[in-house]
């Protein structure tokens, strides 16, 4: 039986993804600098006997028996989802995967030294070389799945986005928030004529921070006996389902920047402990595309922990772990507005719920040009600037290090990974929507910190899911509808106006 074929090797590649996953959080984690150099020997042998693996001649044979199999509907979504990635994943030779990988590597490289120097003019050369080839690499896709360029490249991230349907829904949003920003801006001032900004009285110590995270993710429903809290230089949530490796970074003068990556981190950790178990070691019961990923953590992070219910629950909480004194004087109307402080600025990982979008869109319209070649990388600093100047009103002409230079994802070759970002953030807010029409009474939950009836719904709709569906059909199936921009809009006018 062909499927069974199909189990074994998905069984192999887990094993392997496994393996990758817990040495990279490692070295992310615990690794002393030296065992640097064996741990990428290591980790690149790893990833190549997983594509060697996964793109065997035979697959496709296993696959196109399976398809004729008397299966069940969950084996049959399997076949189709081990289809759609085996067909990717043979989509290139390997001869060019070697150049693009050492052209990608190169730039990093370059970039994590010349954006510090604000050095545009060395590293475009380089740019250009990464840009080059995703146009090829695009191209080729775009050849094998019947997709336009960008589509075939948006795909390897959110299966089933498209340009058609994606660019409009940003092109809606872009046009509000253009006009919004100033608006929120002007509602902010004149909350704080009322109620100025308060200041928190540090410091606090990292261990006691430690200790208010791990209780906030045991509250939300975090698994410690499948997963565990780190710090990193960056936060991220890595490993694997079974074995979730999440992390922070601390700042002892403050605790709200900690807490608030811990929470974004545990929306995904939550999204991945709760993935079909039975399927793991196959495509179809793992996360659905980076955009369904993002709008788990920042269901957590934007839906629940800047809403004034969470506050109510856990500034007793917070002032448990870090002292009475850690918010003394601090109302939870104050918390709630330091959290949603909105704030015009150069830096995407930086900007807040309202601006951030903004920072996505400008990137979304340049790519789409770079891969189109409608635009050349010589001239992106001052099509950047020109985007910039027109949603944010602020100007990066001679300062490209916050400009075309900010991101590594270009330099790394991640073209079509940005909408992700926002599209996360949208259904989010869509998921919410639909759990305050099937749960009215959810609000005074939170305020009680009980997430059990969010987490029902989620694991119900998206996480149980696993990846049977697009990206566009999950949604609808969860929501009744597909991505609404309208849905996001009424949001942040509720929020911030």
């Amino acid at each position: 039986m062909s499927y069974a074929e199909l189990e074994t090797l998905g069984k192999k590649l887990e094993s392997i993804e496994h393996a990758i996953a817990i040495l990279s959080a490692d070295e992310a984690t615990n690794m002393p600098v030296g065992g640097g150099e064996k741990r990428a020997e290591s980790v690149s042998f790893l990833y190549g006997l997983r594509h060697e693996t996964a793109t065997a001649p035979q697959i496709a044979d296993w696959i196109a028996k399976a398809e004729s199999e008397d299966l069940s509907d969950d084996q049959k979504l399997a076949v189709r989802e081990f289809k759609r990635v085996y067909t990717n994943a043979t989509c290139l030779p390997a001869d060019f995967v070697v150049r693009k990988s050492q052209a990608e590597m190169r730039s990093e490289q370059l970039w994590r030294d010349l954006r510090a120097r604000n050095d545009w003019a060395n590293f475009a050369p380089a740019l250009e070389g990464v840009v080059a080839l995703a146009r090829e690499e695009a191209q080729m896709r775009a050849d094998v799945l019947g997709l336009a360029p960008y589509d075939a490249l948006m795909e390897q991230f959110d299966p089933g986005n498209r340009v058609a349907e994606v660019a409009p829904v940003l092109e809606k949003l872009k046009s509000f928030l253009v006009d919004f920003v100033p608006e929120a801006l002007e509602a902010q001032e004149n909350r704080y004529a009322s109620r100025p900004a308060k200041s928190v009285e540090g410091p606090f110590a990292i261990e006691k921070q430690r200790e208010l995270g791990l209780s906030m993710m045991g509250a939300l429903g975090f698994d410690f006996t499948h997963g565990r809290l780190d710090v990193s230089h960056h936060p991220f949530c890595g490993g694997v389902p079974t074995d979730v490796r999440m992390t922070t970074r601390y700042k002892t003068e403050e605790f709200l920047t900690a807490l608030m990556g811990v929470l974004h981190e545990t929306g995904h950790a939550l999204y991945e402990q709760g993935l079909p178990k039975d399927l793991s070691h196959m495509a179809v019961g793992q996360a659905r595309g980076m955009a369904m990923h993002e709008s788990q953590s920042l269901f957590v992070e934007q839906q629940l922990a800047h809403a004034p219910q969470f506050w109510h629950w856990a500034m007793p909480i917070v002032s448990q772990h870090l002292g009475d004194d850690a918010l003394k004087g601090w109302e939870i109307e104050d918390v709630v507005a330091e959290v949603n402080k909105v704030e015009r600025g150069f830096i995407r990982v930086d900007a807040d719920e309202v601006t951030y979008p903004l920072h996505i869109i400008l990137r979304f319209e340049l790519e789409q040009a770079l891969i189109g070649g409608d635009l050349e990388v010589v001239d992106l600093p001052e099509a950047w600037d020109a985007k910039m100047t027109e949603y944010l009103g602020l100007s990066t002409i001679d300062n490209p290090k916050d400009g075309p230079m900010q991101d590594v994802h270009w330099p790394a070759g991640a073209f079509g990974y940005f909408p992700s970002y926002t599209l996360g953030a949208m259904l989010a807010a869509q998921q919410w929507q639909a759990i305050e029409k099937s749960r009215p009474d959810v609000l005074n939950e939170i305020s009680r910190g009980d997430f059990s009836g969010v987490n029902q719904w989620r694991s119900e709709n998206i996480w149980s899911q696993g990846s049977r569906y697009s990206t566009p059909d999950l949604i609808k199936r969860a929501t009744g509808s597909t991505l609404d921009p309208d849905i996001f809009i009424a949001h942040l006018k509720k929020r911030y106006a």
